[in-house]
């Protein structure tokens, strides 16, 4: 660029003019040849005429002299003298004699400041260089209409590689597609925990129902009807909790018992009622009547030869008098029951008077109304009828007393009466409140403990009760207990009885009376249920004098370790 701008200096009157060089915008620096500094030059108007100017685009006018500036800022250094225009070739492509040298050569016009490629190179004095007056930032050009767009080379450009908005488009939409696919891996990993942990739940709800059915006596094949053994087992493995209730009438004498059995397996409440001619054992072996053993061994033995008798495992005993029951009555706030027959009062003085207690369906008691319903006893009647009775008023009592705890203990407290020391007010109340509950829901029941007319259990009769209601089968004896059995008369002697009996006391066994078989039998008959029994029946027969081979396992008294048949073949001995 410089070898051209020298070479337009040469064309143009070099002798006066020199370039030194180019300022920061680029443009020429020229200074005034020391023989020339106060010459005038003139413009040629030939040169416009022969073409040779600055003009590359040969418009034909005057141009002005060939200072070449590239940012167009209206200042141009002094014009060249007359006759000393060279050849001007603006590209450089090489020499072309000028009009006024005679066809001499000249340097070739070079604008970037390039070295010529032939023509002689001025030389340059060293002189103070002039530099054109500057009037701030250069200004556009206004470039003519008819004038092409100038051309520019790549090296006057330096190129920023700047971000694409399609480039941040692709990005965004990789990112999209990572992100959806990452969603649904983790919905499908959600998914499978899901159904993971469904099936789990399922498995352990069919384990646990079954189990539940299973402890509970209700799985198919384990019913009564299906499988006794299953039966017995299921039934057994209940929880409950009993307390004998004794109702002592204070004025005509006599008592009343029944036991009051939560099913907390099961939820389900009963009332067992127990005739007083039921037989029981006394703490000396003897046999004798449930009436006669609450009034003679009082509560804890009463409790313990029902334990023995029913296999039950009571936990405490609830002595209620007829005058606290009339107050319990009227605490609750009377009760509603369905009266079997009319009940007089008992403190009329003249008969005939209209009946304390009407016959009928949801007959509204008083505490009084109660008291003479649960005692009454018509003439001829037997004792069970009496005992049904009280059943239904005790119903009615549990549900009205309160279900809550709390409240339930208040009532018991407000009696004032002194309970077995092995049942407190607490305890008391809170039982009540649990069946309570349940006898409001529905889930009460009132059953009679059939009892033969010697006061004997009847197996068949007694089986449903004892195995399904308090445990279905006898509380197995402690280590050194004795073993109860229970013994039938079959040999049509009514005596031989008591002269087993005596005969197993002294053997060490307890006796429970079975009663007498409606018909004889040949030969005797000693059964036990449980394998560990063999031994004990054994041990029977022998103490009774029977042969070994009477003994076989089979169906047991549900009261009694062994059961034992008397046969015509029974020898007391003396």
């Amino acid at each position: 660029m410089n070898d051209r701008y020298d070479a337009g200096a040469a064309e143009y009157g070099a002798d006066q003019y020199e370039l030194v060089g180019y300022d920061e915008y680029g443009r020429p620096v020229y200074r005034q040849a020391p023989a020339q500094q106060a010459q005038q030059q003139t413009y040629d108007p030939s040169y416009g005429q022969q073409g040779y100017g600055y003009d590359p685009y040969a418009t034909g006018g005057h141009q002005p002299p060939p200072s070449y500036d590239p940012y167009a800022t209206g200042q141009q250094p002094p014009a060249p003298a007359q006759g000393s225009y060279g050849s001007y070739d603006p590209y450089a492509s090489g020499d072309a004699p000028g009009p006024h040298t005679g066809g001499a050569t000249t340097a070739p016009y070079d604008p970037y400041g390039e070295n010529a490629s032939s023509g002689r190179q001025p030389r340059v004095a060293e002189q103070t260089p002039y530099i054109p007056q500057q009037a701030g930032p250069p200004a556009e050009p206004e470039a003519p209409a008819d004038r092409p767009e100038p051309e520019y080379r790549t090296e006057q450009f330096s190129f920023v590689e700047e971000p694409n908005d399609d480039s941040e488009d692709v990005i965004d939409w990789l990112k999209f597609t990572e992100n959806r696919t990452e969603r649904r891996e983790e919905a499908r990993r959600r998914a499978r925990s899901r159904v993971v942990a469904l099936v789990v739940v399922l498995a352990l709800a069919a384990v646990t129902g079954v189990g539940y059915l299973w402890y509970a006596g209700k799985l198919p094949g384990l019913s009564s009807a299906d499988s006794k053994t299953g039966t017995a087992t299921a039934a057994g493995a209940q929880k409950r909790d009993v307390i004998v209730v004794h109702l002592h009438d204070t004025k005509k004498g006599g008592t009343a018992t029944a036991l009051l059995v939560d099913n907390t397996t099961t939820k389900r409440g009963t009332t067992v009622l127990l005739p007083n001619s039921l037989v029981v054992t006394s703490d000396d072996g003897t046999t004798t009547t449930l009436a006669k053993s609450v009034e003679d061994d009082g509560s804890d033995g009463t409790r313990d030869a029902l334990d023995s008798v029913l296999g039950t495992d009571i936990q405490g005993t609830w002595r209620l008098d007829t005058p606290y029951l009339q107050n319990l009555v009227d605490l609750v706030g009377n009760i509603d029951v369905d009266t079997d027959t009319d009940v007089p009062d008992p403190d009329a003085k003249k008969k005939g008077e209209a009946p304390l207690v009407n016959k009928g369906q949801d007959q509204t008691l008083s505490g009084k109304m109660a008291v003479a319903y649960a005692t009454y006893r018509a003439p001829g009647e037997a004792q069970n009828a009496q005992l049904e009775r009280f059943g239904q008023v005790m119903q009615g009592v549990l549900r009205k007393i309160t279900s809550d705890p709390g409240a339930a203990t208040t009532t018991i407290q407000t009696l004032g009466q002194i309970l077995d020391p092995s049942l407190t007010d607490k305890d008391l109340g809170t039982f009540l409140a649990g069946l309570s509950d349940l006898a409001k829901g529905g889930d009460y029941k009132t059953d009679l403990l059939p009892v033969q007319a010697d006061g004997t259990l009847s197996a068949q009769a007694s089986a449903g009760i004892v195995k399904d209601v308090l445990g279905g089968t006898a509380k197995s004896p402690d280590k050194d207990a004795a073993v109860s059995v229970s013994v039938q008369n079959a040999t049509g002697v009514k005596d031989n009885t008591e002269k087993a009996r005596v005969v197993l006391l002294n053997g060490g066994f307890t006796f429970l009376d079975g009663g007498t078989a409606s018909a004889t039998r040949a030969a005797s008959k000693v059964t036990y249920a449980d394998a560990a029994d063999k031994e004990n029946a054994t041990e029977v027969a022998k103490t009774l004098g029977l042969p070994t081979s009477a003994v076989t396992k089979g169906k047991a008294t549900p009261n009694a370790n062994v059961t034992v048949v008397l046969g015509q073949d029974y020898r007391p001995s003396s």
